[in-house]
């Protein structure tokens, strides 16, 4: 039987229109322009803002984006899965608040979490959904409205997370290109360094976790940084290794935007030079399970047939993981 591979056959990207630069920050809390500057790379991020807007309202314009630019309907919609850990809601799934709003009447589907590495772990997903021959056109989105759980009286996070929606179409391949290998990881130890302490079945929400903050996000910074540095590139390195290539196969890294510095170790590991790296963090911060494919949406025109690419991630929880892919249009 014929091999089938997921192939990327169409991309599309939402960011809101509010800018929060580091400007306005400086007048929210104690921080400076270069003091983010230097230790996150992001110079500003967008913001969703208006009365009921959630995460759902990001999707449906990357919907409707993918389906106009592969002049398919949204009703042609096998699958819809989106990666999130700011729902509109804790059921049911953004994902099919999201297709009903943008008219996707025959797409079953689901939410994933695993912070900022869901996009990774949605697009594997997915792509074995494809591969199974049960599907035909599966979006993969990557959603988050950080803004709703951001302190912004916490410099440590405020500073670091944006809003932003990006997604992929994947239909059937049988030349060889789309998702050739995944490597995906996890550690639920991480999880009291990366969390949101309120708001699940151990700490239900309560006026007293409302008072005391619970339901942001919670990090330590210095830790994460250490694991993410270490985790992104090792993975980066072993998926090319078990796969035969070098940094010279690689068209381009697409790295999560977390932050310059794990971006450039994990460039520096598998030997790709700046100008192969794909970089937005300073325009739109880390949009968490978004920033993926929001870099494969703002460099699609860059983006050739038979282009290798490595898209590396990690998030809290911990999650992490690489996938290589090759460009199918």
């Amino acid at each position: 039987m014929q091999k089938i591979n997921a192939a990327i056959t169409a991309v599309g990207g939402y960011v809101p229109d509010t800018k929060l630069t580091n400007a306005d920050l400086e007048k929210m809390v104690d921080t400076t322009d270069e003091w983010i500057r230097t230790r996150t790379g992001v110079e500003e991020r967008r913001i969703l803002k208006g009365e009921g807007l959630g995460t759902s309202d990001m999707c449906v314009p990357v919907i409707q984006q993918i389906c106009e630019k592969r002049g398919i309907s949204p009703e042609e919609i096998d699958c819809i899965i989106v990666a999130t850990v700011t729902p509109d809601m804790v059921f049911p799934a953004t994902a099919n608040i999201a297709a009903d709003k943008a008219g996707a009447k025959n797409a079953w589907g689901f939410d994933l979490e695993a912070a900022c590495s869901g996009f990774l772990f949605a697009l594997t997903t997915g792509a074995a959904l494809i591969e199974s021959r049960r599907y035909k056109k599966v979006m993969v989105i990557g959603a988050d409205k950080m803004s709703s759980i951001i302190d912004y009286t916490d410099r440590q996070t405020c500073i670091i997370f944006g809003d932003g929606a990006a997604g992929v179409l994947l239909e059937p391949n049988h030349e060889g290109f789309g998702v050739l290998d995944s490597l995906l990881k996890a550690d639920g130890s991480g999880r009291q360094y990366l969390h949101m302490k309120a708001g699940g079945s151990v700490k239900p929400p309560s006026a007293e976790t409302v008072a005391n903050k619970e339901h942001y996000v919670y990090q330590e910074g210095q830790t994460v940084f250490k694991f993410a540095v270490k985790g992104m590139a090792d993975v980066s390195a072993e998926l090319l290794e078990r796969n035969n290539m070098t940094g010279d196969d690689i068209a381009w890294l697409v790295p999560h935007q977390a932050n310059k510095r794990i971006i450039d170790a994990t460039a520096n590991r598998i030997g790709l030079p700046a100008e192969k790296v794909m970089l937005n963090i300073h325009k739109y911060g880390n949009t968490t399970a978004a920033t993926i494919p929001l870099c494969l949406y703002e460099w699609r025109h860059e983006l050739n047939k038979g282009d290798n690419i490595v898209l590396a991630a990690f998030g809290g929880g911990f999650t992490w993981g690489a996938t290589l892919v090759k460009w199918a249009y």
